[in-house]
Protein backbone atom coordinates (compact mmCIF):
# COMPACT_ATOMS: atom_id res chain seq x y z
CA UNK A 1 0.00 0.00 0.00
CA UNK A 2 1.73 2.91 -0.80
CA UNK A 3 1.01 6.26 1.15
CA UNK A 4 -0.21 9.76 -0.03
CA UNK A 5 0.31 13.07 1.50
CA UNK A 6 -1.75 15.56 1.45
CA UNK A 7 -1.02 19.02 1.24
CA UNK A 8 -3.14 21.71 2.00
CA UNK A 9 -4.33 24.14 -0.57
CA UNK A 10 -5.90 26.97 1.38
CA UNK A 11 -5.68 28.73 4.19
CA UNK A 12 -8.40 31.28 5.65
CA UNK A 13 -7.92 34.72 5.19
CA UNK A 14 -7.69 35.56 9.04
CA UNK A 15 -5.13 32.67 9.13
CA UNK A 16 -3.12 33.96 5.95
CA UNK A 17 -3.05 37.42 8.32
CA UNK A 18 -2.32 36.26 11.48
CA UNK A 19 0.49 33.95 9.89
CA UNK A 20 2.27 36.84 8.43
CA UNK A 21 2.72 39.01 11.38
CA UNK A 22 5.28 41.17 10.34
CA UNK A 23 7.96 41.73 8.04
CA UNK A 24 11.79 41.46 9.80
CA UNK A 25 13.78 45.05 8.89
CA UNK A 26 17.11 44.44 10.10
CA UNK A 27 20.51 44.68 8.15
CA UNK A 28 20.80 41.17 7.50
CA UNK A 29 17.50 40.50 6.50
CA UNK A 30 17.86 43.53 3.74
CA UNK A 31 20.46 41.71 2.80
CA UNK A 32 18.37 38.44 1.98
CA UNK A 33 16.73 40.83 -0.68
CA UNK A 34 19.44 40.26 -2.93
CA UNK A 35 18.95 36.70 -3.53
CA UNK A 36 15.45 37.38 -3.58
CA UNK A 37 14.33 36.64 0.18
CA UNK A 38 11.77 37.67 2.55
CA UNK A 39 11.79 37.37 5.94
CA UNK A 40 8.67 37.21 8.34
CA UNK A 41 7.73 37.05 11.68
CA UNK A 42 5.25 34.28 12.11
CA UNK A 43 3.42 32.26 15.34
CA UNK A 44 5.33 29.52 16.76
CA UNK A 45 2.53 26.62 15.25
CA UNK A 46 2.92 28.19 11.46
CA UNK A 47 4.30 25.36 9.53
CA UNK A 48 5.63 25.80 6.26
CA UNK A 49 2.75 24.96 3.84
CA UNK A 50 1.21 27.29 5.53
CA UNK A 51 3.64 30.10 4.83
CA UNK A 52 3.92 29.37 1.67
CA UNK A 53 0.19 29.33 0.98
CA UNK A 54 -0.03 32.67 2.78
CA UNK A 55 2.44 34.51 1.46
CA UNK A 56 1.39 33.65 -2.62
CA UNK A 57 -1.75 34.29 -1.48
CA UNK A 58 -1.45 37.67 -0.10
CA UNK A 59 1.30 39.24 -1.92
CA UNK A 60 0.04 37.08 -5.41
CA UNK A 61 3.66 35.73 -5.91
CA UNK A 62 5.38 32.42 -6.95
CA UNK A 63 7.11 31.05 -3.83
CA UNK A 64 10.41 28.69 -4.59
CA UNK A 65 11.17 27.70 -1.08
CA UNK A 66 10.50 28.58 2.76
CA UNK A 67 12.62 28.12 5.46
CA UNK A 68 12.02 28.75 9.47
CA UNK A 69 14.32 29.00 12.47
CA UNK A 70 12.99 29.39 16.30
CA UNK A 71 14.45 32.44 18.11
CA UNK A 72 14.52 31.86 21.67
CA UNK A 73 13.94 34.82 23.99
CA UNK A 74 16.94 36.58 25.94
CA UNK A 75 17.41 36.93 29.32
CA UNK A 76 17.41 40.71 30.56
CA UNK A 77 17.12 42.36 33.31
CA UNK A 78 14.77 45.37 34.43
CA UNK A 79 14.81 47.41 36.96
CA UNK A 80 16.95 45.12 38.93
CA UNK A 81 14.65 41.86 38.29
CA UNK A 82 15.36 39.16 35.76
CA UNK A 83 13.01 38.58 33.10
CA UNK A 84 12.74 36.85 29.32
CA UNK A 85 11.55 38.21 26.11
CA UNK A 86 9.09 35.63 24.15
CA UNK A 87 10.12 33.29 22.23
CA UNK A 88 9.53 33.60 18.27
CA UNK A 89 9.67 32.18 14.94
CA UNK A 90 10.78 33.90 12.04
CA UNK A 91 10.20 32.50 8.25
CA UNK A 92 12.28 33.09 5.13
CA UNK A 93 10.57 33.36 2.15
CA UNK A 94 12.77 32.63 -1.55
CA UNK A 95 10.65 34.19 -4.09
CA UNK A 96 11.05 33.00 -8.20
CA UNK A 97 12.84 35.07 -10.30
CA UNK A 98 10.79 38.04 -11.56
CA UNK A 99 8.89 38.06 -8.49
CA UNK A 100 9.26 40.69 -5.50
CA UNK A 101 7.77 42.01 -2.50
CA UNK A 102 7.88 45.49 -1.15
CA UNK A 103 7.99 45.70 2.58
CA UNK A 104 8.59 48.94 2.91
CA UNK A 105 4.50 49.46 1.75
CA UNK A 106 1.31 48.45 3.73
CA UNK A 107 -0.51 45.59 2.92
Amino acid sequence: MTWKYFRKTTVSKERQYELLRAPVITEKATLGSEHNQVTFRVPLDATKPEIKIAVEQVFEVKVVSVNTLRQQGKKKMFRGRRGQRSDYKKAIVRLAEGHSIDVTTGI
